[in-house]
């Protein structure tokens, strides 16, 4: 009887959080849609703008390493042929472009935003979740494509798609705890988002988007899957989309623990800071 009341009391304690944590997600709802609709209002095309580019750039990486280099790659149940190299850059492009950007982003959204940052009752933490978020929706786009796609030529879709959150959770983790490390010390070094930059270059070309991570020399390739969380994030996007078996589950989970401690110390970090945003801007 006294857990059950114990319960009860803990539960009660509770209940008047819970209207505050709802009201913070409406509100971040809002804040995304209202981004959403704001980075192509006016425009024609509208929100199709980021599928095009996504298209683009995978139209460009086909021609030079198909079509110029002569990259082949072999891929259980696609054709072997130039359009197979295409999906499957375009199934490491289509993670990498909203976790890059929403990184980017993110690390400028405090110091982009005066004037709720000075408003004492807005909820700061929901500041670097906004292009992370609205990101990430958009690419939805992308994946749509990318799976019509990979029907037509197959033949086939996979039963593994369902699986697509467990590779989402990493990254957006690791792209909001990120974004939530770098917002914070930009607002005191304004040098971080060029810095950023730079990183975000080297680690794309580090992580086997390009080029397939067989092609890494054998003495680093365990480094470049242990190492670097998103390696793991993109084999295991185009084991679910493009193969249909899954062959990196270890190191999707080493992936999700780091993005996991990632994200954690991202938002300790920021939320040490925040206290002081409002005298530095």
């Amino acid at each position: 009887m006294k857990g059950v009341v114990r319960r009860v009391n803990n539960l009660a304690r509770w209940l008047p959080i819970a209207p505050k944590w709802w009201a913070k997600l409406d509100l971040l709802k809002a804040l995304v849609q209202r981004d959403l609709e704001a980075r192509y209002k006016g425009s024609v095309l509208g929100n199709l703008w980021p599928l095009l580019n996504q298209i683009s750039q995978l139209l460009i990486y086909t021609y030079v390493f198909s079509i110029v280099l002569k990259v082949k790659l072999s891929i259980q149940g696609l054709p072997d042929n130039n359009l197979t190299f295409g999906l499957w850059l375009f199934a490491g492009l289509l993670p990498w472009i909203p976790f890059s950007t929403g990184v980017a982003q993110g690390a400028a959204s405090v110091i982009t935003q005066p004037n709720l940052v000075k408003k004492v009752v807005f909820p700061l933490a929901l500041l670097p979740l906004v292009p992370v978020l609205s990101l990430f929706l958009e690419s939805t786009l992308g994946l749509m494509a990318l799976i019509l796609m990979v029907a037509i030529t197959s033949q086939t879709i996979h039963s593994t798609l369902w699986l697509l959150p467990l590779v989402w959770i990493p990254q957006l983790l690791l792209t909001a705890g990120l974004g939530y490390l770098f917002a914070g010390f930009t607002v005191f070094l304004r040098d971080i988002p060029q810095t950023l930059a730079v990183i975000l270059n080297l680690w794309f070309y580090v992580t086997p988007i390009i080029y397939p991570a067989s092609a890494i020399p054998e003495q680093w390739r365990a480094w470049i899957f242990w190492l670097n969380p998103f390696t793991a994030i993109v084999e295991v996007y185009r084991d679910l989309v493009l193969v249909g078996e899954v062959h990196h589950w270890g190191e999707w989970g080493t992936a999700s623990l780091v993005s996991l401690v990632v994200f954690l110390g991202g938002l300790w970090c920021y939320q040490r800071l925040r206290s002081a945003f409002a005298d530095v801007l």
